[in-house]
């Protein structure tokens, strides 16, 4: 592969007079670094016989970029940050916290907006709004400027009425819900599959109206757990179930698929990453962080074994490792550490339903209830 015009012309995909410092920047970054470090002097004087020399901050930038790479001492952001001083290389984390997919995982929308605002930026290079050679100087005026020119359309409604930053997190939504949904229904399979093979454990009907006598009470006192499982059912509110199995199964099923967040988010903010995690907030954030498979491998495993089988955090998470019916990666002791911690917030949440006892055995009712709740968790409305 030769570096020269022609191959930065073509990976640009545009004519030789109007490359930009992002076009050869980015097409040398596309061969190994000392490739593209030999090619660089003939590059640099074709371009200037081509009547687009760029400039000599840009070349002395490029050389000390490739050469850090080349040597191992440069680090991701350094090139990011090399790539941004071009001057019209979108921002991957801006000021206003908004964040680019990475460029294999953009969608449709989020490659053609990232395609305009890479047009955007090279207006305003052109118009010298936006200084290149102050930038990769890294001048903090210059810097300045450039991301609040990004900012500022980002935030902008477009001629079409989309504003871009809402119109790429709608489209980065739609697929995380898609995907989620995906693998949803993949456990939902799987777990029917496992489960067509055991035999149907009786229902306790006495266990089962103890259980939802204590949940009512539970759920009317503040605080931690009814606060916790309210939000995981999705109780807003509105006056409970009368059905002991409704609510019974409302609540379960909302702990393997939380519905809603806690309710007073004056109080409860587990986004604010400086701040200490109540009980509450931690519980929550554990449960919605469990992987489907690691629901389907401790699910099934209690239910081939039955009651009276231990049910700690340390045994879920050994169940989940060495499950046979269900691949569950775990090649790492500290993935066996991380499941056991966030198993840890399910069971006390367990025992208030009686799924285990105080001593986290698995009871009757939990051998009946948790296949179907795991199972009204994952089957669509």
């Amino acid at each position: 592969m030769n570096v020269d015009l022609d191959f930065v012309s073509e990976h640009a995909g545009r004519p030789v007079a109007d490359l930009t410092r992002r076009d050869v920047a980015r097409a040398l970054l596309a061969v190994p670094s000392g490739q593209a470090l030999v090619a660089m002097p003939d590059l640099r004087r074709a371009m200037l016989a081509a009547g687009n020399p760029l400039s000599a901050a840009f070349w002395d930038s490029a050389k000390a970029t490739l050469t850090g790479i080349e040597a191992g001492v440069a680090t991701v952001g350094d090139v990011q940050r090399w790539l941004e001083a071009t001057g019209t290389e979108p921002i991957l984390i801006t000021r206003s916290y908004f964040v680019w997919p990475e460029e294999g995982d953009r969608g449709p929308v989020a490659e053609e907006l990232y395609e305009q605002l890479v047009a955007h930026l090279e207006e305003h290079v052109a118009i010298g709004e936006i200084d290149p050679d102050r930038l990769v100087s890294g001048d903090s005026d210059a810097r300045e400027v450039y991301e609040g020119i990004q900012d500022r359309w980002l935030s902008t409604a477009l001629p079409d009425g989309r504003v871009p930053s809402i119109a790429v997190g709608d489209e980065l939504d739609d697929g995380l819900f898609a995907s989620w949904d995906e693998e949803e229904a993949f456990a939902l399979s799987e777990l029917h599959r496992v489960l067509a093979d055991l035999p149907e454990p009786p229902r306790p009907d006495g266990d089962l109206e103890t259980a939802a006598r204590r949940l009512r009470a539970v759920l009317a006192e503040p605080g931690y757990p009814g606060s916790v499982l309210k939000a995981c059912a999705g109780l807003d509110g509105e006056p409970l179930p009368e059905s002991d199995t409704e609510l019974w199964l409302m609540v379960a099923a909302g702990i393997a698929s939380p519905v809603s967040d806690l309710q007073d988010e004056d109080e409860h903010q587990f986004w604010d990453l400086e701040g200490e995690l109540s009980q509450e907030d931690s519980a929550l954030a554990a449960i919605c962080t469990i992987h489907h498979a690691d629901w389907l491998a401790a699910v099934i495993a209690l239910a081939r074994r039955g009651p009276g089988v231990l049910a700690s955090p340390e045994r879920i998470a050994r169940f989940v490792a060495e499950s046979e019916d269900i691949d569950v990666e775990m090649d790492d002791p500290e993935d066996l550490e991380t499941t056991e911690a966030l198993f840890s917030s399910v069971t006390p949440l367990w025992e208030r339903l009686g799924i285990v006892d105080d001593k986290t055995i698995l009871t009757p009712l939990g051998w009946w209830g948790l296949p179907k709740a795991l199972e009204r968790a994952w089957t669509p409305e």
